[in-house]
């Protein structure tokens, strides 16, 4: 298909370019099925080396797709990398740096050395959203479950879907995961129904509808997201499987700011997991069931690192340091796959680094859809590495300039090559760490290598002073003496007490404090 580019940009230009595009296009016209889990970490499904969560369905699109084994968030925390996939910008151009509802600046209350910039709490209109570019090219768009980019007028809706299912403000299910489900998009099921099998059917419902037109769905699970709750079928089953697991001695460990997990055997995160798979399951099924599967593109990813050191701190990382809301590779390297009819090879693994403004530009471009750069500025198209070929090395960044709930720090990093910098606000230190050889990031060599080190943090800044960044300053009401008992407090107070309340759900008598067992009906 020949279709001349534009070369006056700007948001109108590249609707009408789509426009004109919608009316060219094809019965075989590609799909898109997006899924997208919520702080789900890299090492939270059977395909990725966990021996005690199962992820049949998500394993497959990586088996008969392409899986990279380097893939990357925009950011450890939600809404900023939620932005990314919708925009191919990074967070700090659109200025959405922190999970929307986040304190900021002088409402920050933390005993903190510096204070938080403000940030955007709404995903801008000017920008062309990958729903828009996919609907002005003729496409019906879908979105269920999360979004958390924004407050009423910047729903999904909004922002070029069709159809909305759940998305709204909140970041977390304001009822929980069961039905009643309190959600202002999204009716209320029967009492009990679990909401990754709601979604999963909404979604599988959606493509029976519309499977004789191209059509972008977008699922977005709540999912593995606090509230940690799963059926009680589920707590037994994964509660007799870690029973037979050796006994850890201690199931955390404090690293630096916050105790984070170490293993991987928290039953009720693990039911979460699989009733999010036997979602994705549903919906893989439909596409097989209506001969859709060999015209659809699937793509699964995660927006931000596993909960290991925050929100019911129920996974571990392990052998990536940290997790949601930190710097380190637990906290932005994710699952990331894309299965695609029209790649020349399928169950391929990639270890070139991408991250996720890269997947804008990737759908359109393997869609058969003109890329338009000025929007997806911050991505390229990895059609390239999906046909066995090369992309050019760049680097990868990442700017944070937040406390996280989980105990993440200021920073800003690089990752070039095999090498990943970060640099901290709060005493301008930075770290250096060669993933290659300390995938863990435990070996900080940057006093061995001050010339590489100068480079990266020069080439940091520059994109930094580009994408017109905003940065943290000094809290004037920071005591140092209560931070110190802070830290005190974590390690003697709060380790103890997370250990005993993590053993807790391993016992045959646990039930769940608030009773949603009883609202399941499991126990009637």
């Amino acid at each position: 298909m020949n279709i001349p580019l534009f070369t006056i940009w700007g948001k109108i230009t590249l609707q009408a370019t789509l426009t004109l595009l919608a009316a060219s296009l094809q019965a075989n016209q590609p799909n898109i099925l997006f899924i997208l889990a919520d702080d789900l970490g890299w090492r939270d499904l059977s395909g990725e080396g966990s021996s005690f969560y199962e992820s049949p369905n998500i394993d497959r699109i990586a088996s008969e797709g392409t899986r990279f084994t380097q893939g990357y968030a925009t950011c450890q925390v939600c809404s900023p990398s939620r932005a990314s996939l919708m925009t191919g910008k990074y967070p700090a151009r659109v200025d959405i740096s922190n999970y929307i509802g986040a304190a900021e600046r002088e409402a920050w209350t933390r005993n903190t050395k510096l204070l938080p910039p403000s940030y955007n709490h709404n995903l801008p209109h000017e920008e062309t959203t990958l729903a828009e570019a996919f609907k002005q090219a003729g496409y019906t768009t879908f979105f269920a479950g999360k979004w958390h980019l924004g407050s009423e007028g910047s729903h999904p809706d909004d922002h070029g879907f069709d159809y909305n299912i759940g998305g709204h403000h909140k970041g977390s299910p304001p009822g929980g995961f069961f039905s009643p489900y309190n959600n202002p998009r999204m009716e209320d099921g029967p009492v009990g129904e679990y909401l990754p099998t709601r979604l999963g059917k909404e979604t599988a419902a959606f493509i029976e509808a519309h499977k004789d037109q191209p059509f972008l769905a977008y699922l977005s699970f709540y999912m593995v997201h606090a509230p940690i709750q799963t059926t009680e079928a589920l707590w037994k089953k994964y509660r007799t499987k870690a029973d037979a697991l050796p006994k850890p001695a201690s199931r955390f460990l404090v690293d630096r700011t916050s105790p984070v997990r170490q293993v991987q055997d928290n039953p009720l995160y693990a039911g979460m997991i699989q009733a999010m798979d036997d979602a994705v399951g549903t919906v893989l099924a439909t596409l097989d069931s209506l001969g859709l599967e060999k015209n659809t593109i699937v793509v699964f990813t995660s927006d931000n690192g596993g909960v290991s050191a925050g929100d019911g701190k129920a996974t571990s990382n392990l052998p990536l340091r940290g997790g949601k809301g930190r710097q380190w590779e637990g906290g932005i390297r994710e699952p990331f796959y894309i299965k695609w009819p029209g790649a020349p090879a399928s169950g391929q693994n990639i270890s070139t680094p991408v991250i996720g403004t890269d997947l804008y530009p990737t759908l359109l471009d393997i869609a058969g859809l003109p890329l338009l750069p000025q929007q997806h500025m911050d991505g390229v198209s990895l059609a390239p590495l999906l046909k066995g070929g090369r992309i050019d090395e760049r680097p990868l960044f990442w700017h944070y300039p937040h406390y996280g709930n989980q105990g993440g720090e200021p920073s800003s990093i690089i990752r070039n090559g095999d090498w990943k910098l970060i640099h901290y606000y709060e005493d301008r230190r930075t770290e250096l760490y060669n993933l290659v050889d300390d995938p863990a990031e435990k070996r900080d060599i940057v006093s061995i290598y001050p010339e590489l080190s100068q480079d990266l943090q020069g080439r940091l800044k520059k994109w930094l002073d580009q994408v017109e960044a905003t940065y943290p300053y000094p809290n004037p009401n920071y005591d140092a003496i209560k931070y110190a008992a802070t830290e005190v407090n974590t390690a003697e107070v709060e380790l103890p007490k997370l250990e005993a309340e993590h053993a807790k759900l391993l016992e045959k008598k646990w039930s769940p404090p608030k009773g949603w067992w009883e609202q399941t009906g499991e126990r009637r």
